[in-house]
């Protein structure tokens, strides 16, 4: 086992609170969105070795990969990353390509000769980017799209609210959501969505998301009996006079309580809105933009990407595996996640397959695997090479004689 000194990530959505209250210490004034658990060269773990100095975890990986990775990983690094996610305010809207669609689209701008920190880049590697959250907390998002039908009642809603709110005159804005309204009514969620987010429609010009919101504010029932209209003034608190407040009329809302898990396959357009969750996902950063963000927003992309279909919120069911022991196993084949919820001071084991990162996500624990023991508190974290882990269970139990909570990520056993 190597301690893992991971690192914050501070993008702007990030609560300035939760990783502090989780890890028991001050806040640092500043947002902390993310801890990096993995060898993902972006923010790769600092790693405690044998003679107490760090390299890194993408170094450790490289040297030794037989050791660290095993016979199951046909790749030069973790298969996946693990993080702590806090969010404090909405990220982008946002979907990510199938493993096809990314492999040729990271060619096709390598052969452009399009430079991989370009602004315009949608494609940073050739993989796709499937994710898991598990709350921590009570966790809030939008997923997936809602039936065409229920979302055109609510732009027809929005459309006579714009009107009345303009003394029966008919304002560009309230045409521009009766006719989102009749391309739904009919069924078609492609056109209705690039309709919004086309950068030359009514919802580009400066105040035309803002003017939505003003309505909205003004009438209270209408967002209180509809709860996408209430989400869509939920996000405007941060983006006033984004496009995205209007996809979001689309998406499914969901709220999560803590031990839920939602899984997000390609082609799924969400956006996490408020909450701290353990997220593991494929070593990707493919993300193609669609609101909320000032970042590039490729429309046609999105177009090419975006699964157009009404479909049920993607829940992933904890499976129990052991006393105390659930796994959350969503249908990718990146990883899975192990969660002992551990109340009292007896030992768990957990079977860990390949390489794996432990991460202690309430009070503290103790870890022994092969011959080794480690304590650690909460939002501290140990990787496990995949040669340790194929010679027995991890053992872990509450430390200190208080409850706890250990997530493991590893390989999927299939």
């Amino acid at each position: 086992m190597h301690v893992l000194k991971p690192v914050i990530r501070d993008y702007a959505w990030g609560s300035p609170t939760l990783l502090a209250r989780l890890q028991g210490r001050e806040p640092t004034g500043r947002p902390e969105a993310e801890m990096w658990l993995g060898d993902h060269p972006g923010a790769p773990c600092g790693v405690v070795v044998g003679d107490g100095s760090v390299t890194g975890l993408d170094e450790l990986t490289a040297a030794d990969r037989e050791r660290c990775l095993g016979p199951n990983v046909d790749t030069d690094r973790l298969p996946y990353l693990a993080k702590l996610l806090a969010a404090g305010a909405p990220l982008s809207i946002q979907a990510h390509p199938t493993l096809e669609q990314a492999r040729a689209g990271f060619a096709a701008e390598e052969a452009a000769g399009v430079p991989v920190d370009a602004p315009h880049r949608n494609y940073k590697d050739a993989n796709h980017k499937p994710e898991m959250l598990v709350a921590l907390t009570h966790f809030s998002a939008m997923c997936g799209f809602r039936s065409p039908e229920v979302s055109s009642d609510s732009f027809e809603a929005l459309a006579h609210a714009l009107t009345e709110h303009a003394d029966g005159d008919t304002s560009a804005v309230a045409v521009a959501a009766a006719r989102i309204s009749q391309t739904l009514a009919a069924g078609d969620l492609e056109d209705a969505f690039t309709a919004i987010l086309d950068p030359e429609s009514v919802w580009a010009a400066p105040g035309s998301v803002a003017q939505v919101v003003e309505v909205l504010r003004a009438a209270e029932d209408l967002a209180e009996r509809d709860p996408s209209l209430a989400t869509a003034l939920e996000v405007a608190e941060h983006y006033p006079d984004d496009p995205g407040v209007i996809v979001a009329i689309l998406l499914n809302r969901v709220d999560l309580a803590p031990g839920q898990a939602l899984h997000l396959p390609a082609g799924n357009v969400h956006a996490y809105l408020h909450g701290l969750g353990v997220e593991v996902m494929a070593a990707s950063d493919n993300v193609l933009r669609g609101g909320l963000t000032a970042k590039h927003v490729d429309v046609e992309e999105l177009r090419r990407v975006v699964t157009f279909e009404a479909v049920p919120v993607p829940s992933t069911e904890p499976e129990r595996v052991a006393d105390s022991v659930v796994a959350f196993r969503p249908p990718f084949d990146e990883f899975e996640l192990l969660q002992a919820t551990l109340e009292d001071d007896a030992v768990r084991e957990l079977d860990v397959h390949g390489p794996g990162i432990a991460v202690v996500t309430r009070g503290s624990a103790h870890l022994r695997l092969a011959g080794q023991e480690v304590t650690l508190g909460p939002g501290e974290a140990v990787f496990l090479p995949a040669a340790e882990t194929a010679t027995g269970p991890l053992a872990v139990r509450a430390a200190d004689g208080a409850p706890a909570t250990v997530h493991v990520t590893g390989l999927p056993r299939r």
